[in-house]
């Protein structure tokens, strides 16, 4: 077990403003931070005022002619809240030209943008508004543009120009200052802007669909605007989704929606409808999320229902994820199972990179990022799952036998290897995406530094393996615990673990929760106790100041090795900072991560 101390502390400093200094967050701007303000939004201005104008002309014109607009809801929880806040906001002001003149297209897969539309699919529509997505789609920007359909892209994603055939509004291409704001932050922002043109304020019935799809989508919290706006959200949700979901997860999320809660037990479940259900699925969910669309009563499809029974949409979307999650986990298990062996067979493990070169077919491509992401944290290096591509390069028009059929005679294909690929922050590689473009050796790259999509020729993995191993020569194979303190024996410091502990709503990406570490720590029999042995058993170690470590999922055995009869055990520990609350009495806990045995004495008489 490997833990390092992010920086030395500084003993003027608070346990809250130590740990966030090691983030980032300047030392004189830590106060606002904690309290945060509508004055730390920006101004939609900044993404451009003639953009806004011409989008909100073009919106509007379309509604008084009374004629069709179609949303694009773009592949993950960013593109369904983005899409449903913007549908929902346009049904404040519109109810009756959203019901009769406002269609959405769903991707069946997790593709983006426009490049999967039918000519069917654009029947009859004048207006494309595109949320979280398309901002690169420049050839579909002028085909549609050609055919007299206007096109309002509200997104937050990184693209090498600016179109000239549609109305680009994203922070990226902008001067708006937060680059940390999802899409679904950039069509609120529009919805603002459409406020101030007609003195209204439904913009902000609908911060919770914001900070849900932000927090999804892994904005980074050091921004002050988009750590606001997550917190201002959570704190009023009135999605009839969201809310049913932070209700049925309650227990788990210890009755607190906070970025971390939301990161484990809603996120995830929208998003695996987006990888792994069928468009019925998808479709189901993301009406849940539509205000007037949720509560309506629909046949149910519970088990054991009757014929004519009906339920609320909402209640069959929160049955619909949790059914999808769980088939998408088994399938993950399954690809799990598979690259595992993989690993074994062709001595993976030898290259500083986990690549996977898969036949179609072995995984399902819209799980390949979940296996990714499990395989990485399992091992403890970067990650890519990689699918065999054919693309045909070449080729000339040919007569079948002097017939007049005519075929098409490939004359080169071009093999890439195209997925998922995951850089591993506790071995110290954040900037995985940059490093595979270092190589030279790739064919793209395309997303986020820890996240993103990995294509590479078939002649250049050679190439790609031997320069990552020398680039990431020295990264450890072992996990790497960056700590906030490190104490000696029982000094642990209950004052530091309390303040730490109140404050659950800050952590989330690039906030890690802190983690602790405490050196040789000697436990006596009278320090340890095995409580609930007989249902869910947990070590419980008090130490003489009163702080409490706690490890749980334990059993006897467990205990047994760490309870010596006549000595002590020593160990070294990691741990996060909690509290617990008894009859008014609060007290530091400390939750065991993970802890190594360093040392066993047995006293002699």
């Amino acid at each position: 077990m490997k833990y390092k101390l992010i920086q030395e502390i500084n003993p003027q400093y608070s346990a809250m403003e130590q740990v966030l200094t090691n983030r980032g967050i300047l030392y004189k701007d830590i106060k606002n931070y904690l309290l945060t303000t509508d004055d730390d939004i920006n101004s939609f201005s900044s993404l451009g005022e003639d953009k806004l104008f011409t989008a909100a002309s073009k919106l509007i014109q379309t509604i008084r002619d009374d004629k069709m607009a179609l949303v694009i809801i773009d592949s993950d929880c960013d593109g369904f809240t983005s899409s449903a806040v913007i549908i929902n906001y346009l049904y404040d002001l519109f109810p009756s030209w959203v019901s009769n003149n406002l269609k959405w297209f769903m991707h069946s897969g997790k593709q983006h943008g426009l490049n999967d539309l039918t000519p069917k699919d654009v029947e009859g529509i004048s207006l494309i508004i595109a949320p979280d997505s398309s901002s690169n789609d420049y050839v579909e920007h002028t085909m549609y543009k050609a055919q007299g359909i206007d096109i309002i892209v509200l997104d937050h994603h990184e693209a090498e120009k600016v179109s000239e055939d549609a109305i680009i509004i994203n922070n990226q291409l902008s001067n708006y200052p937060n680059k940390e704001m999802s899409g679904v932050g950039i069509t609120w922002q529009f919805c603002r802007y459409l406020d101030s043109l007609i003195n209204t304020n439904y913009a902000e019935n609908y911060l919770d669909l914001v900070a849900l799809g932000m927090d999804a989508d892994m904005m980074s919290l050091t921004s002050l605007e988009t750590k606001h706006l997550i917190n201002k959200g959570f704190n009023q949700v009135k999605n009839p989704f969201f809310a049913a979901m932070a209700d049925k997860n309650a227990f788990s999320m210890k009755n607190i929606i906070t970025p971390m809660s939301v990161a484990f037990y809603i996120a995830p479940y929208v998003n695996a409808v987006v990888r792994s259900g069928t468009l019925a699925e998808k479709e189901i969910v993301f009406q849940s999320m539509l205000k007037f669309k949720a509560f309506e009563k629909i046949p149910s499809n519970k088990r054991g229902h009757k014929p004519g029974d009906m339920e609320q949409l909402y209640i069959q979307a929160m049955r619909t994820v949790t059914n999808v999650k769980n088939r998408q986990t088994r399938a993950q298990e399954a690809g799990m199972a598979l690259l595992e062996k993989q690993i074994e067979e062709e001595d993976l493990l030898k290259h500083k990179v986990l690549l996977f070169l898969l036949e179609p077919g072995k995984i399902d491509k819209n799980i390949a990022g979940l296996v990714a992401n499990k395989l990485m944290a399992k091992y403890q290096r970067p990650c890519c799952v990689l699918t065999k591509v054919e693309d045909i390069r070449g080729g000339e028009m040919i007569l079948d036998d002097g017939t007049d059929v005519i075929k098409f005679a490939p004359t080169k294909f071009d093999i890439s290897y195209q997925g998922s690929a995951r850089g591993c922050d506790r071995a110290g590689v954040i900037n995985f995406k940059d490093i595979c473009e270092q190589t030279e050796c790739i064919r793209f790259a395309e997303g986020h530094q820890g996240a993103f999509g990995l294509g590479i020729n078939i002649e250049d993995i050679e190439s790609f393996l031997e320069k990552t191993d020398e680039i990431l020569k020295d990264i450890s194979d072992e996990a790497i615990y960056y700590v906030d303190y490190i104490y000696d024996n029982c000094n642990v410091n209950p004052e530091h673990i309390l303040n730490i502990a109140q404050y659950p709503e800050l952590w989330g990406k690039d906030i890690d929760e802190p983690y602790i570490a405490i050196k040789g720590l000697k436990i006596t029999k009278d320090m340890i106790t095995l409580m609930s042995p007989d249902k869910k058993p947990t070590i419980k170690i008090t130490l003489p100041n009163k702080v409490s470590i706690i490890k749980f999922n334990s059993d006897q055995e467990e205990y047994e090795s760490l309870c010596s009869q006549t000595g002590y055990i020593t160990i070294d520990l990691v741990g996060r900072c909690a509290s617990n609350e008894w009859c008014g009495n609060v007290t530091p806990q400390i939750l065991v991560e993970e802890y190594e045995i360093v040392d066993k004495v047995k006293y002699i008489f």
